[in-house]
């Protein structure tokens, strides 16, 4: 999410013109979203009401925590998406015909209004499925919690702290006051995109009813009350707390391993009424083990959305959207799916084993840049299945944010001879095959001593094919010029918690120089890539510690201004700065959908799904 790392797996699409702003360069993006709707169903394909959908989770990535209001360590995707956004739905919707623009008919409230710094929200007419309306307290009740416990909220960035004056004026209006004039893109985007409306029955604690919505220092004991029950995970279906929705879905079955059953709210009150009679998430440990289920004729239940290992997918031909599907027989549709992302290796700028020094090189983050071959890693082990990282700012899909020079590709193709003069323009003793040295401290860099030696350890996430593929290929690479890597495979939540976070201000252990968790970063519930969250000096999710005044006053710069230039001049100069390795985005998965499903594509690239939408055809 607007997080770093990230459970599951991993993608994106296409050119729009460059708006002369950002808000005009979001109204670009709608308004070619909004123009590109599906077509109806052949008629020889009749749509049918009910039927139960099943959906194949990730490998070994089942939802397990049910409360919108998690902390760091229940900060994910899966957790958001695929369980708790059905039931429970944010205040606004990012997410539309593979955009990822604010969707304006599924979202909560109109349109913020701006006069100055003051904003107003107003609710559109929805319930709770106990027939209460949903109103403006039950999204000041967010306000406060989050106001009260922003320790506890993984995606936390300074918001409600930076508004102040926050009232629930009547039912349905709530208004707020900016500490500064904002660019109204970013607040919506990036602020007001967190806020998930909460229900007056969640408004207690162990004790008994609390007024959270109104009383901040209330807060905390809901907090405790509340994330206490969410982690009794066998009561999810039964207990009062969850079953208060105002989502199209509500749980009829969850089981701890990953089995789940939703069926509609018949309450919601929202555009899009679910016309399946259920909808089911099945759990599987590997990739092999779901596509062993998926490809056989004979199993049960039939996955009717599910997906293909790229090591099981031929390579797809460049310029096209999908390969061949070994699938297409069995009547299911090939289709990549994208996220609004980037992704790349992390770099300790405050490591604590003697290497910070070399690492805040800018030369040596160019030497390593040079050796990390995207190119290969996507047409390789990747399959096409994926995107270069070009800089801070997702290059698919493709949208108006994306700078002139971002759209130009890889800001550091491969170039091992490049690296080895790097290094031996810059006092270092070139060793191939075995282990540069530094000859001269005086070019070598600040704080580089004579003779200290280009070692490294690298611990990444097991579980990806591509990625372990990627890591031997850079450690063979660098090693040609000297530079050895200790390659240290470990289980996606090790590598997580030791590089997740900002170990200064965590206050972790920075005894480590690189890490690569694969997954990267995705812009979500934050959706403006604009960097303040993962780049900042002093951000938690900054996990390297990575600072530099004018890239802080760069990213400050594209939160108040509403001109895209401003975002092209802070991504054009990061791109080239290397505060973390760029490297390959892999697709988040390659969906496998039914012949007789449809309302699934085209998929969000935020992650969201829409169960409500789908139906099967005759």
């Amino acid at each position: 999410m607007g997080r770093s790392p990230q459970q599951g797996r991993r993608s994106r699409l296409r050119r729009r013109g460059v708006a002369a702003g950002l808000g005009a360069a979001v109204l670009v993006l709608a308004a070619a979203a909004c123009g590109s709707g599906g077509s109806s169903p052949p008629a020889s394909l009749v749509p049918v009401s009910g039927g139960t959908a099943v959906l194949a989770e990730p490998p070994a990535s089942s939802p397990d925590y049910i409360w919108p209001y998690m902390s760091s360590a229940d900060f994910n995707d899966i957790n958001a998406w695929d369980l708790q956004d059905l039931m429970y739905r944010p205040l606004y919707w990012f997410g539309q015909n593979g955009q990822p623009t604010v969707n304006e008919s599924l979202s909560l409230a109109n349109p913020p209004a701006y006069d100055g710094t003051n904003v107003t929200i107003t609710l559109k007419h929805y319930v709770w499925s106990d027939g209460a309306p949903v109103t403006a307290q039950n999204v000041m009740f967010w306000l406060n919690m989050e106001a009260a416990e922003p320790a506890n909220y993984g995606g936390y960035d300074g918001f409600p702290a930076d508004v102040s004056d926050i009232k629930a004026v009547s039912p349905t209006e709530l208004t707020m006051t900016m500490d500064k004039p904002y660019n109204p893109t970013w607040f919506e985007y990036n602020e007001l995109s967190q806020i998930i409306p909460m229900p007056s029955e969640w408004d207690r604690t162990a004790a008994g009813p609390s007024d959270c919505a109104a009383v901040v220092k209330d807060c905390p004991g809901v907090y405790t009350y509340l994330n206490a029950q969410a982690k009794d995970l066998a009561s999810y279906a039964t207990s009062p707390l969850w079953r208060v929705v105002d989502g199209p879905w509500k749980l009829s079955a969850f089981n701890a391993d990953g089995h789940i059953t939703f069926v509609p709210n018949k309450a919601y009150s929202g555009p899009v009424k679910p016309k399946l009679a259920a909808f089911e998430e099945e759990p599987f440990t590997t990739d092999a083990a779901e596509y062993n289920v998926l490809s056989s004729a004979s199993s049960s239940p039939k996955i009717d959305v599910g997906y293909i290992p790229e090591q099981d997918t031929p390579a797809k031909p460049a310029g096209a959207l999908a390969g061949s599907n070994p699938l297409a027989a069995k009547g299911y549709t090939l289709a990549p799916w994208g996220i609004w992302g980037i992704n790349f290796l992390v770099v300790n700028f405050q490591s604590s084993t003697g290497n910070a020094p070399v690492i805040r090189q800018l030369y040596f983050r160019q030497a390593l840049a040079d050796l990390m071959n995207q190119a290969a890693v996507l047409s390789g082990p990747l399959r096409g299945y994926g995107n270069i990282t070009v800089g801070p700012v997702a290059s698919n899909p493709l949208t108006p944010f994306l700078s002139p020079a971002g759209r130009r590709g890889d800001p550091f193709p491969y170039n091992p001879g490049q690296a080895r003069s790097l290094l031996a323009s810059h006092g270092w003793t070139v060793v191939p095959g075995g282990v540069s040295t530094c000859a001269d401290p005086a070019r070598c860099g600040p704080g580089i001593g004579k003779g200290h030696a280009l070692t490294f350890n690298l611990p990444y996430a097991t579980g990806y094919g591509w990625l372990a593929a990627e890591m031997a290929q850079l450690q063979s690479d660098a090693a040609t010029v000297g530079i050895r890597l200790n390659l240290q495979p470990k289980p996606f939540d090790q590598v997580t918690a030791l590089v997740g976070g900002n170990c200064v201000v965590t206050k972790s252990p920075c005894d480590w120089d690189l890490g690569d968790w694969g997954g990267g970063w995705s812009f979500t519930p934050d959706y403006l890539p604009t960097g303040e969250e993962l780049f900042q000096s002093g951000a938690v999710a900054n996990s390297g510690g990575y600072s530099n005044p004018v890239n802080d006053a760069l990213i400050q710069q594209t939160l108040t201004s509403g001109s895209v230039q401003d975002m092209y001049r802070w991504q054009d100069y990061l791109a080239t700065q290397l505060p973390v390795i760029w490297q390959p985005n892999a697709d988040y998965q390659l969906t496998e959908v039914a012949g007789n499903l449809k309302g699934v594509l085209p998929q969000s690239p935020t992650l969201s799904i829409n169960p409500e939408n789908w139906y099967f055809v005759r």
